[in-house]
Formats: C-alpha cells, structure tokens, sequence
C-alpha cells in the first residue's frame, strides 16, 4: 500500500511550481499513533507531503520519463502542528533541474499561516539505467500519483482554476 499526503492540486505550473492541499483528519491512523492522547500530524509526514508536491512537479517537467526518487532533505523547519481539523497547504517550486536531478524549495502553510519550510533535493533514475535492486517500472508515478496530476490538467482544459 502507498499512502498519498496530498488530497488536491489547487495550482500547477510546468516546470516552474504548484500547490496542494492536505486536509487533516481525526479517520488517519497516523495521527492517534504518533502521540496518543495528543493527536498531530507527525512532521515526517509534513515534510512528504512536500516531497510528492515537489516530485510531481519535478517528475511532470521531464514528461514522467524517468523515476524521482527523493534524495536529500536539504532543510526542514516547522513553527507548529497541524491537527485535525486543520488544512496544509504545501507550495513548491523548481529551484533548478537537470537531467540527473532537481533542487526544490517548499512552503508550508498550516489554514493559510506559513508553519514552515522544506527544500529537497531529488534524483532522476532513468528507466535504461535502473539501480541495482530497483524495479525494472515507473514505481514512482503509480496510478493513484497520475490521477492527482490529471485532475489539474482536467480542470485546466475545462477553464476552470481548481480542480
């Protein structure tokens, strides 16, 4: 099972940067395990609801050719928590990108108030080139991660600015 951190695209921009949401509910199992009694979103989580934000951005600006696999997390801060009840916001943007990697930058927004920050570093596994050990498919850019990205394309075609 792969478990999505990111509900909705709001924005999405080619090779440049977008915007997703995450709605925090009390239903994530998460939640009640990280700090029982006490339930938060862990910042793990935070910060890979950033990574799939960035790595579907990254993945989308070479036309989904290749795996991006996160690589480094070059920074992460965090001023607060998000509980349930609450909506991330994660907006990411394209630092630089080459044919073997991408640097994002990231901002997390917890109901509309900046919480913190995120910047990655990602690596581009070309499919002729798999690691050792590595599966021969895109494992990156399953079903469930292309039907996010297509929900903004759908909404882009119909003129409408969300999704």
């Amino acid at each position: 099972m792969r478990w999505i951190w990111i509900d909705r695209f709001t924005e999405f921009v080619s090779g440049s940067h977008g915007t997703a949401i995450k709605n925090v509910t009390l239903a994530e199992e998460q939640l009640a395990a990280h700090l029982p009694g006490y339930p938060v979103m862990p910042p793990s989580l935070v910060i890979e609801g950033m990574a799939q934000t960035a790595g579907i951005l990254v993945g989308e600006a070479r036309g989904f050719k290749e795996n991006v696999i996160l690589a480094k997390i070059r920074a992460a801060q965090f001023t607060d928590y998000a509980v349930p009840g609450d909506q991330l916001r994660y907006e990411a943007r394209i630092e630089s990108i080459d044919e073997r990697a991408a640097a994002t930058a990231g901002e997390v927004f917890l109901n509309d108030r900046s919480i913190g920050n995120v910047n990655l570093m990602f690596s581009h596994v070309n499919q002729s080139a798999v690691a050792s050990g590595l599966p021969a498919h895109n494992f990156v850019f399953t079903d469930q991660f292309m039907r996010l990205f297509e929900a903004i394309q759908r909404a882009d075609d119909s003129g409408s600015t969300k999704p």
